[in-house]
């Protein structure tokens, strides 16, 4: 474990948490509610720093991210413990984990597995990691200075506090905001009050870092696929990061807490694609459909497609060395070339990290 970095006393030995904005405050010998930042005498202390739960080879399509740097091999990794308790969660056994295990990794060392196994960036995944992330932008900086990018997948349940810290290494995020982020699903099937704290976090990003944004939004069935709240998300998006941000609207199917539900009908995810299309964003996906047209990138300009996919794979490219459509030599914001190509549901565990 380590000393914290992200957290402030309040007198009497206690502190409050500054990493997330459950903004847990502790008495002494106290752990927050992620499971993983404990008051140490007056100290917040990261227990799970140096401790790797999981350490798998992805393509960055999987996180998902499809304008940043597509086509590329990452080191995704995890610690235990999550801010959120997500009933759907299908990383649960990483995520709702309340005892601090893993594999005993210092942040030179992940830099250098991912290195070693061909990677062109380190994705923080799998549990929130704002959670731990005084260990992520350790590893972060040395995987900076190796010339490797670094990327959170998040709920953006983030602080003010953080972002200063996320611009020190981090190059791109992708925000899942589950179920349109209505506050009925939030509070009910996640454990927070509200959402409001996840636009204030994004803002933040947006004026003070040049991190590169993407959306995603899980449509669960029945109780999270509110189209009337999913045009006010869009529109939000639209109004605060522009038409050319990217949303990903993915397919929930059954897990953890919520096996009885089903899998979100695919009408239902075109539906909302059509609702972000009518509000103004030009680069709208469905995720977790493998084969649907909406995993394509398309030309805003002429409607070729620009970049083909099935599932995670990269199946076509059809733009020239500066990221212009070859039909019509419209600028697509798209950031890096076409990394390298994955075979279809290629995933690979990096030995000794598989989840125990």
């Amino acid at each position: 474990m380590k000393e914290a970095v992200l957290y402030s006393g309040y007198g009497s030995g206690r502190v409050v948490c500054t990493a997330c904005a459950r903004y847990c405050k502790l008495g002494d010998g106290q752990t927050g509610l992620c499971g993983i930042r404990q008051n140490v005498g007056g100290k917040l202390f990261l227990l799970a720093y140096g401790k790797v739960i999981t350490g798998h080879i992805d393509p960055i399509e999987k996180k998902p991210l499809v304008h940043f740097r597509p086509g590329t091999r990452i080191f995704s990794i995890a610690t235990t413990g999550c801010n959120w308790l997500c009933h759907y969660c299908q990383n649960y056994d990483i995520s709702q984990r309340r005892k601090i295990e893993g594999n005993d990794l210092d942040p030179r060392q992940v830099v250098d597995l991912a290195l070693r196994n061909g990677c062109e960036g380190i994705a923080y995944t799998y549990n929130e990691p704002s959670i731990y992330i005084e260990f992520a932008e350790d590893i972060g900086r040395i995987a900076r200075s190796e010339g490797l990018f670094n990327l959170f997948v998040s709920n953006g349940f983030g602080t003010v506090e953080a972002v200063p810290h996320l611009s020190n290494f981090l190059d791109a995020i992708t925000v899942d905001f589950k179920g349109n982020a209505e506050k009925n699903f939030v509070r009910r099937y996640i454990g927070i009050p509200d959402p409001s704290p996840i636009f204030t976090y994004l803002k933040e990003i947006r004026d003070r870092t040049k991190v590169h944004v993407e959306f995603t939004d899980l449509i669960v069935p029945e109780v999270g696929d509110s189209i009337d709240e999913a045009r006010h998300l869009c529109r939000w998006i639209l109004d605060n990061f522009g038409p050319d941000a990217p949303i990903h609207f993915l397919r929930f199917h059954p897990d953890y807490r919520m096996m009885e539900f089903p899998n979100t009908p695919v009408r239902t995810l075109e539906r909302h694609c059509e609702v972000a299309k009518q509000e103004g964003l030009r680069y709208v996906y469905i995720g977790n459909v493998p084969g649907h047209p909406l995993e394509n990138t398309y030309c805003p300009e002429c409607g070729n497609v620009a970049i083909g996919r099935y599932g995670f794979n990269i199946v076509s490219w059809n733009l020239d060395g500066n990221n212009r459509c070859r039909n019509c030599s419209y600028q697509l914001p798209i950031i890096g070339g076409r990394g390298a190509r994955y075979a279809e549901d290629r995933f690979e565990p990096v030995d000794g990290l598989s989840v125990r």
